[in-house]
């Protein structure tokens, strides 16, 4: 078995169409340069991190003490305007989440001037709703905080702290953290930390904040270019305004217990603060020749999408000059089932080719268009007009009309023949009137013998017009070459011309076969090969 047989000696490749145009060209190198931009970037972005990790402490700024509370009866807090005026206004045992103690049933006073439900609970009950103000440890502005962090990238196998290697302990003792002139102590004031939060510690220190700080790593682990150093940064995350949130700040409540006299007693801390949550952030990178190749190999596919982009902007009307011709059709190449044949139709009151799919019952004059294009002129006809003008003693006589006593129904000119064949049933009319062979053009162009001659010797130089059958053929054909050439000009790819009846037994009456047999149109899809003076009826590239 031969490799041709194989296809292993057969390489293919892409179809490429190159357009001069300076627009097109100028936006493909900025698309390309745009893409190729993107990449560099993407690869030197291109990092591995580890999980965000996250940690907290609190500090107590502020807080409400309510001493010496022993179990037993007390009037209840009021809250929200609930106040009492007969025992009926108390229901016994109950309990709801903003009591602080079970009701007895009993309305006593609170005060002077109201009364509460009574309840058992740790009495006194607590009773002040605001901290106090100032705050209580204002001063813990002034503390400090050694902060300890490792940071461990298992891709790499690489574990970092945010106590440097060269950093000593007389280092530690004496530095603090300075964004500007020590970004790397780990050893933070809160007064700072407040402030790098843009906030003020005197003003959350009453009601209690949330201050996040954020370790980021990032970290470049090749050669000398070796860097992986911490960054910190501060925020606040909780809402800072007091009047748009219900319960603003942060706090809770601690007791501590103690036993006087043998009655047990306790001491209540409703605490306020900040608690800081301290977040790490990591990422690192380090070359890798296979991981490079990956990337690259895998980044390059969106340089196709230079390549959609700019097909589809000459197919929109604002480029459509750029290719200055139809671009689908240089771009691709289309293939067609081969049992779906195309034929395209072309009538004389109509200055567009038709497009239709090979009917199988119904006649071709009557099949449905799939599309419709515009004329294309081709020079064949045109060799025909220049025989016209050399050639002086053409008579220009009146074409013989041959009409038909009973025309087929598809027949519209009232000169044609019928058919058994559906793809022959064509008129050269959309609509009734005139037919083409009437005209003194079809007579000129199609059927003038000194044209035809010409046309075979142009094509043919050592053509030999002998007279007899085969002289009657190639003008015949030739005859069906200049209709073609004269009504389709460039006949459509992919789609076989097909002449009207008139057309074809007006050819046949003027160049008839002895025998008077003719093979009819021949729908193939192989190209046929070129004709010559002499070629034989069923290879003329005329296809009738």
């Amino acid at each position: 078995m031969s490799c041709k047989m194989l296809n292993l000696c057969v390489y293919e490749t892409n179809k490429l169409v190159r357009i001069q145009s300076v627009r097109l060209g100028s936006m493909k190198w900025t698309l390309n340069g745009v893409i190729m931009m993107f990449i560099g970037i993407m690869l030197l972005w291109k990092k591995d991190g580890p999980a965000q990790g996250k940690d907290s402490f609190f500090v107590v700024t502020n807080v409400i003490v309510t001493k010496n509370q022993r179990k037993g009866k007390c009037p209840e807090v009021p809250q929200g305007g609930r106040l009492c005026q007969t025992d009926k206004d108390c229901i016994k045992d109950f309990w709801d989440q903003h009591s602080h103690g079970v009701q007895t049933g009993a309305c006593v006073k609170f005060d002077v001037t109201r009364k509460t439900c009574e309840v058992l609970a740790w009495c006194p009950l607590e009773n002040k709703k605001k901290p106090p103000k100032p705050a209580i440890l204002a001063s813990a502005e002034n503390f400090t905080v050694l902060i300890k962090n490792n940071i461990r990238f298992p891709n790499f196998n690489v574990i970092r702290r945010n106590i440097l290697p060269d950093m000593t302990d007389s280092y530690l003792k004496r530095c603090q953290f300075n964004r500007r002139t020590d970004p790397w102590c780990p050893i933070f004031r809160l007064g700072d930390i407040v402030q790098e939060a843009r906030e003020n510690f005197s003003e959350i220190a009453m009601e209690g904040a949330v201050i996040g700080i954020q370790i980021k790593w990032d970290c470049n682990l090749d050669g000398f270019l070796r860097n992986c150093l911490p960054k910190y940064s501060f925020r606040r995350l909780d809402e800072k305004e007091s009047n748009r949130t219900l319960y603003p700040g942060l706090n809770f409540r601690f007791a501590r217990f103690q036993t006087v006299n043998g009655v047990e007693e306790r001491t209540l801390f409703k605490a306020f603060g900040i608690r800081f949550d301290i977040m790490v952030f990591g990422e690192a990178g380090k070359f890798s020749i296979i991981q490079l190749i990956i990337y690259i190999g895998s980044t390059l596919s969106y340089y196709a999408l230079t390549t959609l982009f700019i097909d589809w902007l000459i197919g929109t009307s604002c480029y459509s000059k750029e290719a200055k011709q139809n671009y689908s059709e240089k771009k691709v190449e289309a293939v067609q089932d081969r049992e779906l044949c195309l034929l395209c139709v072309s009538f004389v009151d109509e200055n567009l080719i038709t497009v239709v799919k090979r009917p199988q019952k119904k006649s071709l004059q009557q099949a449905k268009a799939i599309s419709v294009h515009p004329f294309k002129d081709d020079t064949g006809h045109l060799l025909a007009m220049v025989g016209v003008l050399q050639t002086e003693n053409i008579v220009n006589k009146q074409p013989q009309v041959l009409h038909q006593l009973s025309c087929p129904a598809w027949c519209l000119c009232g000169c044609c023949l019928p058919s058994n064949q559906p793809h022959e049933q064509l008129c050269c009319r959309r609509s009734t009137g005139r037919c083409i062979t009437t005209s003194s053009q079809f007579e000129k162009l199609v059927l003038s013998r000194p044209v035809l001659e010409a046309v075979l010797l142009y094509r043919d130089p050592l053509c030999e017009l002998t007279e007899g059958e085969q002289q009657n053929a190639a003008l015949r054909h030739c005859a069906y070459r200049q209709y073609i050439s004269w009504r389709f000009g460039v006949p459509l790819k992919e789609s076989l011309p097909v002449m009207p009846s008139c057309s074809v037994w007006k050819i046949r009456n003027a160049y008839p076969s002895e025998e008077g047999e003719y093979t009819g149109l021949k729908i193939s899809r192989t190209h046929p090969p070129q004709s010559s003076c002499n070629t034989p009826l069923e290879k003329l590239n005329s296809q009738y």
